[in-house]
């Protein structure tokens, strides 16, 4: 058998965090690297204490998102040791939005991976000095 790749070990392992996420519209889990050591992981969840999507609904905007729960790129953020994000990677099962552009541009990270496309027109803007590769599944 042969051995999976680094960046499909750790997408494999942001798909698995990805099964704690509580929005049914999408389960997305991010896993932050940095030397081949897990940082910190995390996935879209309600704030701590606050009802889940999958309990009271999810909380659409004007947009068409559901915004009762935190990303899982902030969740990752949050929870990790500020020193161990800088020149860090993540490995997130979804392209990030254009709000975790910037928050994983802000704390130093030099690379993403993602395995499914999430297009929008403005995470580019923020992403430009970040190497991101795009590493479809399979099926994807």
């Amino acid at each position: 058998m042969e051995r999976k790749s680094w960046d499909e070990y750790f997408l494999d392992i942001a798909e698995e965090v990805s099964s704690r996420s509580t929005c049914p519209r999408l389960h997305v889990g991010c896993v932050i690297v940095k030397d081949k050591h897990i940082v910190s992981t995390g996935y879209n969840g309600s704030i701590h204490g606050h009802e889940h999507c999958e309990d009271a609904g999810c909380l659409i905007n004007e947009s068409g998102r559901c915004v009762r729960t935190l990303h899982a790129e902030a969740n990752a953020v949050l929870h990790a040791e500020r020193d161990n994000l800088k020149g860090a990677a993540a490995y997130i099962t979804h392209e990030p939005c254009e709000t975790c552009a910037k928050i994983l541009a802000q704390v130093g990270l030099e690379r993403i991976v993602y395995r499914n496309a999430y297009p929008n027109t403005l995470n580019q803007y923020f992403l430009k000095d970040i190497r991101v590769d795009h590493l479809p599944g399979e099926a994807g």
